[in-house]
């Protein structure tokens, strides 16, 4: 693996991770769901919100990209 395609790894880890913590709170105090469906949910959720990034290499070298579905196109972050 490449310098940039663990940064794209960690950051889409970190990102997810924000997102589930956020939304397992939300999912428990505000709805009536029990047991397992609760951390089920805040991954679904997660999941769908999280954005997603890559690696990418072009004939300029290696660049890291992000898609996410707030924002319209695909964003060269490097």
């Amino acid at each position: 693996m490449t310098k940039l395609q663990i940064r794209a790894f960690l950051y889409q880890l970190g990102c997810f991770a924000i997102l589930f913590i956020s939304f397992r709170y939300l999912v428990e105090q505000y709805t009536g769901l029990k047991d397992f469906w609760i951390p089920l949910t805040a991954f679904a959720i997660g999941t769908l919100l999280s954005p997603k990034f890559q690696a990418v290499k072009t004939k300029d070298g290696e660049k890291l990209y992000m898609k996410w579905i707030f924002m319209k196109g695909i964003k060269e972050i490097e």
